[in-house]
């Protein structure tokens, strides 16, 4: 197997690494809590019970907002309703107060660790690079998902969607975490599951490795402009040798 350009020894000193859809799959987090959500905020409404992970599953990756808000517009659309400016700010409001309450009781609760996803960790670290993980899901949720999943051990620092003023697919995050590490871009390998990553490691001038079994906003991930796709983090030990 010819490993990647961006996978070959030597050529990065740390590695910044997403978290849904990459290290864990949370889907089921995201559906248990948007349909508590839903039927908080729009009881009655039978839409929300039919939500599943295969309609959230394109939405996820860009934040909590844009993932309520998506969600709820496909629910008043199913239901034939509408709404005033005034109307649908004050109901995207409760919806996010209610969404941020009911994630943090589920969360960790309906996710798990991709096959592969321990083992890759493992790989890096005896590697010897340094791990930063960074996700647009807010940090509190990700600090305990990352404790849950007995996860938290491998990085010296964590990343959310609130942690800096824009999220991925914005270089910024890319950039602050560079500098947190020390590390240039062109030597930090970002690994994530989808365009926003991509986008952001490129324009950061961060390598990029995606892979195949994520999210990706619904949207085939080999079309993606990245330096190489993997099927498992668990390939790291088959592209990347050791010593």
């Amino acid at each position: 197997m010819t490993p990647p350009a961006c996978l070959r020894p030597g050529l990065y000193d740390a590695a910044i690494v997403d978290l849904d859809g990459t290290l864990v799959d949370t889907l089921g987090d995201f559906v248990a809590a948007l349909r508590l959500t839903l039927a908080e905020v729009l009881p009655g409404e039978a839409a929300g019970e039919t939500l599943d992970a295969a309609s959230v599953g394109p939405l996820v990756g860009k934040g909590s907002e844009h993932l309520v808000k998506s969600v709820l517009n496909h629910v008043l659309v199913l239901s034939g309703r509408t709404c005033s400016a005034i109307d649908s700010e004050a109901l995207y409001g409760r919806a996010q107060a209610s969404y941020q309450r009911h994630y943090a009781a589920v969360n960790g609760r309906h996710s798990a660790l991709y096959p592969g996803a321990l083992e890759g960790l493992v790989h890096l670290r005896q590697s010897g690079v340094r791990l930063v993980c960074l996700t647009n899901k807010p940090l509190a949720f990700a600090r305990v998902l990352l404790r849950q999943k007995e996860l938290d051990g491998f990085f010296c620092e964590v990343f959310g969607g609130d942690s800096f003023e824009r999220k991925k697919p914005d270089p910024l995050p890319l950039v602050k975490a560079c500098e947190f590490l020390g590390t240039l871009p062109a030597r930090s390998l970002m690994i994530g599951d989808s365009s926003n990553d991509a986008r952001a490691a490129r324009a950061a001038g961060c390598p990029v490795l995606l892979v195949t079994y994520g999210y990706n906003h619904g949207e085939p991930v080999r079309a993606v402009d990245a330096d190489g796709f993997i099927d498992s983090l668990a390939e790291l030990h088959q592209l990347l040798p050791t010593g």
